[in-house]
Formats: structure tokens, sequence, C-alpha cells
């Protein structure tokens, strides 16, 4: 079987080779650049979100207000035509608000940043999503969007820009990156709001980004088992692959589902699926008809699939309650989310003979849910590439799955819960 697309191809860095050409002009011309400090930590992981009132007033607001803790279109600063890129029909008008976020210090010198946020839209409009980075130098980098947004595709097609590569960073699908040895030590986002007029427009409740520097490593050492040993969480069990074949429109199902699977999975934990009037659109012979729901609702249409990182929890988020993008730095961490009662979807890739017990033999990016430990501490999963819901659930070895976690994907990780389920305690931890 061939790889499962829906986290992450290889192939699809290959693509941002030439724009880097023009990113070392502009890195040439930027004056000079923090050299990398090998004495510094190797790894490096911090989330921040703005998530009341009080917070979402500390960022610049135009055309924006904040009404019952959520920010909306007030008096629009004005209109901007859009032409949906995916859809037929020329420049349609929008009225328009932003919010600026302060400078944010990371307090270390990151490379990666992947914003999320929860938000919904009454009506017609959709949100944009855009970042910049500043360097301990002072180097600031030009607004790069991340994402055209909307909760469904009535009125956009949602879409990532990752064709952007200029200056001091780029865009690869939902992930900001510095371009090449570049540190950043703080950065902004800004949310563009579009409404039709006569609509009420977009509302968002929250906005956050996971920023991070990671070393390039080949294999890690296994972690000592913690806090959930012989907890497991009663996630219900879907398979991806039970999907083969539906809505080529939507990625076609099967291997490339993998992201809405482990998603419906956690919001079937909470009792948090979509209500059956919202899919009912999909084929009744479907089975487990919310995914489907979940892959159209999460779908990239520039990425051209379903796995976008902040898409998924973008989409979860209203249905549970609160959903962001981190990474962890070890099972250790998701154990303490497990005895929380807090699943972990994570985004892993091995090789062949290197994740024993998998129902694939390999693959470059797929999603699987974290739900328990063994008494050993070995992990205990829902793996959606499973060929039926019945063998969904898996165990696989601690340090194997850290191997197929860690060095892959830096230990991302979909943190998806409800208003009455608390994040553990971080003890430090600034990743959550």
């Amino acid at each position: 079987m061939r790889s499962l697309l829906s986290a992450r191809p290889s192939s699809r860095w290959s693509s941002y080779w030439a724009a880097g050409l023009a990113g070392a002009l502009a890195l040439s011309l930027a004056g000079p650049l923090a050299a990398p400090a090998s004495a510094k930590p190797a790894r490096q992981i911090g989330y921040h979100q703005w998530d009341s009132p009080k917070r979402l007033n500390h960022g610049r607001l135009a055309g924006l207000q904040v009404r019952r803790g959520r920010l909306q279109i007030g008096d629009p600063v004005g209109t901007r035509r859009y032409a949906d890129p995916h859809a037929t029909g020329g420049r349609v008008r929008y009225e328009i608000g932003r919010w600026t976020s302060p400078w944010r210090d990371a307090g270390f010198g990151f490379t990666e940043l992947i914003p999320s946020w929860k938000a919904t839209v009454d009506g017609k409009g959709f949100v944009r999503v855009q970042v910049r980075g500043r360097s301990e130098h002072g180097q600031r980098s030009s607004w790069d969007t991340i994402a055209n947004w909307a909760p469904d595709d009535s009125t956009i097609h949602r879409t990532s820009l990752p064709e952007q590569a200029d200056d001091l960073a780029r865009v690869a699908v939902d992930t900001w990156k510095s371009n090449y040895s570049l540190e950043f030590t703080s950065y902004q986002l800004r949310l563009v709001l579009f409404r039709r007029p006569g609509s009420a427009g977009p509302r968002v409740d929250t906005v956050g980004a996971m920023v991070s520097r990671l070393p390039q490593v080949e294999s890690v050492r296994r972690s000592r088992p913690g806090p959930a040993r012989g907890v497991v969480l009663d996630v219900p069990r879907y398979s991806q692959m039970i999907h083969t074949g539906d809505y080529p429109e939507f990625g076609n199902g099967g291997e490339a589902w993998c992201s809405p699977t482990s998603t419906s999975m956690v919001l079937g934990y909470y009792d948090r699926l979509p209500a059956r009037r919202d899919y009912r659109w999909v084929m009744r012979h479907h089975p487990n008809r919310f995914v489907d729901h979940a892959a159209r609702m999460t779908y990239d249409y520039s990425y051209d699939g379903a796995g976008n990182w902040p898409f998924n929890t973008a989409y979860a988020a209203p249905l549970a309650g609160h959903a962001f993008v981190t990474r962890l730095r070890n099972l250790r961490q998701a154990e303490r989310f497990i005895k929380a009662g807090v699943p972990v979807v994570a985004s892993i890739a091995f090789g062949r003979g290197e994740l024993d017990g998998a129902p694939i033999s390999a693959t470059n990016g797929h999603l699987v849910v974290i739900v328990g430990f063994t008494e050993s501490g070995d992990v205990v999963v829902n793996d959606p590439a499973a060929r039926r819901n019945r063998g969904v659930r898996r165990t696989y070895d601690r340090g194997q799955f850290e191997n197929a976690w860690l060095p892959a994907s830096g230990g991302l990780a979909y943190i998806i819960r409800t208003d009455h389920t608390r994040l553990p305690a971080r003890h430090g931890a600034r990743n959550w």
C-alpha cells in the first residue's frame, strides 16, 4: 500500500526549492542574520493564545469590536474584492475589519509557526489568517497569509496559500517557516474578517500560535513511562479505509482521510459529532457519514487534501469547545493529557519495519489518536488505517512510536477538548 497522504507527503517540500532561490536574494539584502547558536537547548516549543475579551482587546482593532467575548465586524474599515480561485465567477465585494495582535516574544529563537483559531461565520464571509516575524536584530518579515478560511464551502473554498516564499520566510501549506538559518524571536498574528454586506459575517473566539525550533535528528531516546500507565480512554474506533472511493472532490476517502477520521474519533469520544442534519448531504449507504462531512469541512482546495492541521482543529473547535495545534516534547507529556481525559491526535511517519503491528507497512505522513498506555508504558492508539472499525485499536512499542512521532513531525498534535475538560497542569511547560 502506498503511503497515507493526508498528513504530509514528502514530495510536497520539493515544490519550494525554486521559490527558495528568490528567498536567498531577499536574505542577502536584509542585512546580518542571527547565527545559529549550537549551545542553545536543542528542542524549543511554545504556544500562546488570545482567548478572552481582555486579551483580544490588547490587539489593534480596525473595523472590529470585541462583543460577548468574540471578535466581529462593527463599522468596517472599507471594502475589498475577492475572487475565489477555485470557483467560477468574478470578484465579489466584501466589507472588512482587521485585528492585529501585539508583538509576542517567543522566549527563544524559532523557525516555524503554526496558527490555530476558533471561529464561526453567520451568513456570508470568511477569515484570513496572516503572520509576520521579527528577528533578534530587528529584521521584520512581510505579512504572509496562512489561510483564507470558512467553516464550509458555501461562501468560498477554504485554501492555504503555499506559493509564498518571499524575503525572510515562506508558507508551507499550514506552517510558516523561516528561510535558511534565520531565527525569529517574536511574531504578530493578523486576522482580516470578510463579510458580505448585510450579513453578520465571521465571529472569532480565539486565535493562537505554536512556535518551535527543532533539531534534525534521526532518532530519540525512549522516554520513561509516566502517570498514565494502565489508563485507556474509551475513544470510538473509526476506520478511514471503509471510505475508500468516497467523494473524489474531497480527496477520494480511504488513505487520504486519516486526519478528519482521527478528528472525528475525538469528537465522538466527547459526544460532539455534528448533528445529523449537517451531513444529510452524504449518501445514506456510506458508513460513518460524519467522517465524509469532516473531510469536506477540513478540505484545503489549494493543498488538495483534508490533512491541513489547523483546518482540522478549526473544524473541531466549535463542536467540542476548544481545539488547537501544538507540539509535545515526548510521550510523558502525552500521558498527562490522557490522565486528564484528553485524547491526543498525533502526526507520525515511519519506514518499513519501524512500527510493529501497524496496519500499513510505511507512511510519510499519517494521523492517529493516542488513547492510552499499557501498564508497561507502551502506547495504545486508534489507528484509522485499519481496514475495518474493529481493527482500529492498536498497541505500539513506546520507543518505536516516539521515533515515528518526534523526529518526523516534531511531536505535532491536535488538542481537542470540551468546556468541562481541563488541560493538564503545565508544570513549566509552555506548549499548551
